[in-house]
Formats: C-alpha cells, structure tokens, sequence
C-alpha cells in the first residue's frame, strides 16, 4: 500500500474511533428501572395552586402542562396542595434557548413556609446561560439552614447529555427515609443517602416550579445578569407526578421504592449515576476545597 494512503486510511480510522467515543460518552445508558413508568400524572389543578406571579401562569385547558414566565415585572411560582413526608416528584420540562443568563427555572421540595430561616429544600435548578454554551443543572439539599442564620448548600452540578431546550425531559426527585435519589429520564444522577439526622431532611415538605430573576449568582457566579430586552423567559411543565405519603397518612403508608428490589439503586442503576457523574458532572461540593468542611460535616 502506497505510503500516502495507508497514512490517510490510519487518518480516518483514527477519526472513526474518535467519533465513535463521542458518541458512547453522550449515549444516555439504560438504567434498567423506570419509576416514572410506573406512575399515572396527575392534572395540574389536582396537584397544585399558584402560588405567586398568576398573571404569568397559564394552566392548559386539559390541565396536563403549565407554563410560567418572567419579565421585567414579576416571575411566578405553583405549589403542592399537600406537604409530604417522602415521595417521588416528576415533571416534564421544556427550558428556553436563547439568552436566558440570571433566570432560575426550578422544581423542588421545601418547607421555608412553615420553618422561615431554618428549613429544608432539595433542589432541581436551571442556571440561565448565554447563547453556545450549555444550561448548568444543579441539584441541591438543604438542611435545617446551618442553625447559625446561613443556608449550607450542597451542590452538585451538570451539564446535561441533551440540550433541555429541544424538548420536554423527566425531571425527578426521590425522597425517602434513608436517602435522596435525583433522576433525568429515570437516570439516576446523584444519590444523597443519610448519614446522621443533621445532615438529612425529615420534615415534611411541599414541591414547587418557579421561574425567578436570580442574576446575583446563577450563571457563571453572577457574571452574567438577566438581560430583559430578551424577556419574557418562558419555562414549561407537564406530565405532574407525585406518589408518596401525605403529612396527613397513615404511617403504614410505603415510600417509593428506588429501584427494582427496593433497597437502594440496583448495580445497573448504580453504574448509569456512575457514566452521568464521570462525564457530565461539572461540580461537587464536596470536592471544593475552598469551602469549610466542618459545615458539611457528610463529606
């Protein structure tokens, strides 16, 4: 074989592996387990009432979806009409492409209404971004405030494995007695399990979406402020489900199992939260060296 050709056959080759790489760290891998599957959605107004923002909600007419927006004026948010003591909590989301820096689409548990400054909050936040680069999702667990006036965060984030603004994608979070599982797709990405009573949440929480103008540190650590001449954000929700146990149910009701034996993630679910942290996790609290530990006393 003619030296040229043999260097551009190894050159192709060469190209094929490459691209054929590429193409495995972005295929989303098959956890085995689908929770969502296993559980009806719920109409909007059986489910939720707004909470704030009205004039920026609309409930379709089926009440399968919601959208909310911000503007200049004001963002909006809807709330559970019941708290819950664990449970599994799904929607579908659809983000906005475009310039959306400094505007936080989230969905989460949180009980600040009733324990103002010293509540519990797991999070699924969008981080807003510029146009070309990618939507930073965080996940997030509050607990108890840090009981000295400040929230202790702890963060883990990700640059997903699909763009979030092509279409809608199932958004999950797992809250049992002995852990906290967040799920895209029925992927798990992280796990939080309970170590000590202080560093996991146990009262009872109620779930909320929300769009709101959090320029001071969402993208890029504030660098990039909410830009209104690009307003209004719009952010959709649909397919609501909740199953879990009611503040108000009896304690012989079950929590949501995670996976298929129900005790804890299944080793294929495990090694998918494994490829999900190794190529799309872009932040870890407990990796953050700057940051003091005796307050995250988990890690």
């Amino acid at each position: 074989m003619p030296l040229p050709i043999y260097f551009s056959m190894a050159l192709l080759i060469q190209c094929l592996v490459l691209l054929m790489l590429q193409q495995s760290l972005n295929a989303q891998p098959s956890p085995g387990f689908y929770p969502s599957s296993r559980i009806r959605p719920l109409r909007f107004s059986r489910a939720y009432n707004n909470l704030w923002g009205p004039q920026h909600q609309a409930v379709s007419p089926d009440q399968s979806s919601a959208t909310i927006w911000l503007d200049r004026s004001s963002g909006s948010g809807f709330k559970s009409k019941r708290p819950y003591r664990n449970g599994y909590f799904e929607a579908s989301i659809k983000l906005q492409s475009g310039y959306t820096a400094g505007v936080n689409t989230a969905f989460y548990l949180s009980n600040n209404e009733a324990h103002p400054g010293f509540h519990d909050e797991v999070d699924i936040e969008f981080l807003g971004t510029t146009p070309g680069k990618p939507y930073t999702m965080q996940t997030n667990v509050y607990v108890r405030g840090s009981g000295d006036g400040r929230i202790i965060g702890r963060e883990m984030r990700f640059h997903l494995w699909f763009d979030p603004t092509a279409d809608f994608h199932h958004y999950a979070i797992l809250w049992n007695p002995d852990e906290i599982i967040f799920f895209v797709d029925d992927v798990p990405i992280r796990r939080y399990g309970r170590k000590t009573e202080s560093t996991f949440p146990g009262r009872p929480m109620w779930i909320y979406g929300s769009i709101w103008d959090a320029s001071s540190w969402a993208t890029e650590n504030g660098r990039y402020k909410a830009d209104y001449r690009y307003q209004p954000f719009v952010s959709r929700f649909s397919n609501f489900k909740i199953a879990g146990c009611s503040a108000f149910a009896p304690w012989s009701c079950h929590p949501t199992s995670s996976s298929p034996s129900g005790d804890g993630l299944s080793p294929q679910q495990y090694a998918a939260m494994q490829w999900v942290q190794r190529n799309h996790m872009v932040y870890y609290y407990c990796q953050d060296y700057s940051r003091d530990r005796s307050l995250t006393p988990e890690c």
